[in-house]
């Protein structure tokens, strides 16, 4: 793709990227078929191509984004399927989180639109204030119905038993009875440490068993993601740095093995620290660390030194496997989570349209409610179509998205390889 940057303008680090990858852009249009977005409205601007335009026009006139830019950019889910199918390698994701920023920094959005996502950055990095945001939208369950359409959703949210406030604070340290392997820290998750500790704890548990000490990561709610991608560009550089200065001690004193993430959002965003403080001569060493230790759970597992307990226990189920798109397309992690619930014992079922998103995307659900229903009931049918006993997948968002559209149970992958383990049961808690 041609550009039209002046000197000027490309004296800035961000413009800069941003005209290298517009330029690996060749107009081929293979994004349009695994867009969901573009599958459900048709419009050329819905897609990955339309976007990129926009973005790139925006960039080069250095104006106001206006009213129909913000739009589709806000309509993007950042699922990064187009750049599992582009044939050039653009990296879609670089050039949307740039775009989103300037967005942010110049747009006048409608003052309901900007307080929302206010409260969605003052809130969701945050389990005390999430947890008492939580409680206090219980409290709202039953006036729901009279609440502004922006804040409906919210308050649904909040009195789903998905978002239940989870009552048990984790420890910072896990030390295992088995042989001592190594030592590992775990990123806990921001709304995951508010709302379902149980997945952080199968995950000490399995972490222990394979003969590795646990340590919880200091102030290590939040990874940055949620700012990042409202396009709080400040506040979540802010975020990256403090988060690495306080880990590369724990990193460096404990010896840290790996870093694990056990929702996949957060693993993609640690995974690119390292691209995003490259410029800061201070910090760009340690985030390069840190994205090299960063594993997701099941990424960690799937290795031949970290085989099956010999007494496993899958009771059968027939399970099917919902991987999140930053899972997929953001790391490509694929077959590592299959391989581990079979070898679990579970018998994992064959997934139609398994690239999909399932409309959870980060807050996308919260800030886009009616796109996100479409795509959850969309894929709620895609992975009912296989009759399964039950529903895993790798990340806390897609769990509460897809438990609005189906009964059939879902929990997180690392809670079945627990209970196949000796732990317990997540399907009747």
């Amino acid at each position: 793709m041609r550009t039209e940057f002046t000197r000027e303008q490309l004296q800035d680090e961000a413009t800069r990227e941003s005209n290298e990858i517009l330029r690996k852009c060749v107009h081929c249009g293979f994004c349009l078929a695994t867009c969901p977005t573009y599958r459900l409205s048709g419009s050329e601007l819905d897609s990955p191509r339309g976007r990129i335009y926009l973005i790139k026009e925006m960039l080069e006139q250095d104006q106001t984004p206006s009213t129909e830019v913000v739009r589709h950019i806000d309509q993007c889910l950042s699922c990064l399927s187009c750049m599992t199918t582009c044939p050039s390698g653009v990296n879609y994701m670089h050039l949307i989180d740039h775009g989103r920023a300037r967005i942010e920094s110049r747009s006048r959005r409608p003052l309901p639109e900007k307080i929302k996502r206010y409260f969605l950055a003052a809130l969701l990095p945050y389990p005390r204030r999430f947890r008492l945001a939580l409680r206090l939208g219980r409290l709202a369950g039953p006036v729901r119905s009279l609440l502004p359409s922006r804040l409906r959703n919210l308050a649904g949210l909040a009195s789903s038993p998905s978002m239940a406030p989870a009552r048990s604070p984790l420890q910072t340290l896990y030390r295992t009875q088995a042989a001592l392997r190594g030592r590992v820290g775990l990123l806990p998750g921001c709304v995951q440490q508010a709302t379902d500790n149980g997945i952080n704890e199968a995950t000490v548990r399995i972490l222990n068993r394979l003969g590795y000490q646990v340590h919880v990561l200091p102030d290590g709610a939040c990874c940055g993601a949620i700012e990042h991608h409202l396009g709080r560009a400040e506040r979540a550089r802010a975020r990256f740095a403090k988060n690495v200065r306080l880990w590369r001690r724990v990193i460096e004193g404990e010896d840290l093995q790996a870093i694990i993430v056990n929702a996949s959002g957060c693993g993609t965003m640690l995974k690119d620290y390292g691209h995003v403080l490259a410029g800061d001569p201070d910090l760009a060493g340690d985030a390069r660390t840190i994205s090299r230790l960063c594993r997701d759970i099941t990424e960690f597992m799937d290795h031949p030194e970290h085989a099956p307990p010999p007494s496993i226990s899958a009771r059968g189920l027939r399970v099917v496997y919902q991987n999140p798109c930053s899972m997929q397309h953001g790391q490509g992690i694929r077959e590592q989570p299959v391989r581990l619930l079979a070898a679990y014992g579970y018998q994992v079922l064959p997934v139609k349209d398994a690239h999909l998103c399932c409309g959870s995307a980060g807050t996308y659900n919260l800030l886009q409610p009616e796109i996100a229903a479409q795509l959850g009931r969309n894929k709620a049918r895609c992975l009912e179509a296989a009759r399964p006993d039950a529903i895993a997948t790798g990340n806390l968002g897609c769990l509460t998205q897809l438990r609005a559209y189906t009964d059939v149970p879902i929990v997180h992958t690392v809670q079945l390889l627990d209970w196949a383990g000796g732990g317990p049961d997540p399907l009747h808690r």
